[in-house]
């Protein structure tokens, strides 16, 4: 029974971490050390006439364990002409599209915080000729029991107003407004993040 226990435990070496009893994907061996995900957003199957098609797609790279998650953001279908407004992106508790952006739930929030502490406030983003490309940092991991593997990300009508707004509706999701648009966040291969990571620091340059 010994001798079995150490095969095992060797054959997992690669996907456990040191100071962590969670198992890492297979991917995480396969790629270095790292995870990809991705999120293909297209707009809510309910959504009202009048509101902007949103579609792009949101990116995930986080080195395991205990690296910083990454998202690269690239939406487009916002008005192009006039003052643009900020929108909000957040983490929502449940990847399920059954209903359109509104059955994807709350924001996650695993630990019962007030917004704007969730782990995936991703904050507002100003569209720049009717798109949206941003990276930032997040507080989310694609690990442990905590993942946001099988999540969704929404993007929002509205500026989040990062728990300023003085009504209980702010401290709950930052009256952002209705649901845009929507994808489920799952496991993939570097190639997108490659990709796209490539076009956004091409476009940087140019600005």
């Amino acid at each position: 029974i010994r001798l079995t226990l150490l095969v095992l435990l060797a054959g997992c070496q690669p996907c456990v971490s040191a100071d962590s009893e969670t198992l890492a994907p297979p991917e995480v061996s396969q790629y270095n050390g790292t995870l990809y995900a991705a999120c293909k957003m297209r707009p809510s199957t309910s959504l009202a006439d009048g509101l902007p098609k949103v579609y792009g797609q949101v990116l995930l790279k986080q080195d395991y364990p205990l690296g910083k998650l990454n998202a690269l953001l690239r939406f487009n279908g916002f008005p192009s002409e006039g003052d643009p407004q900020p929108r909000a992106v957040h983490i929502h508790q449940y990847g399920d599209l059954s209903r359109g952006c509104a059955s994807t739930g709350g924001h996650y929030n695993p630990h019962g915080a007030h917004h704007p502490n969730h782990p995936g406030d991703f904050g507002n983003f100003e569209p720049q000729e009717g798109k949206i490309n941003a990276m930032i940092e997040s507080e989310a991991t694609v690990f442990g029991a905590l993942s946001v593997i099988g999540r969704a990300v929404v993007v929002h009508e509205k500026m989040d107003d990062l728990g300023s707004g003085g009504d209980a509706g702010s401290l709950l999701h930052g009256n952002a407004g209705r649901r845009l648009g929507c994808c489920i966040i799952g496991i993939a291969s570097p190639e997108p993040w490659n990709m796209h990571y490539k076009l956004y620091n091409r476009r940087l340059r140019r600005i």
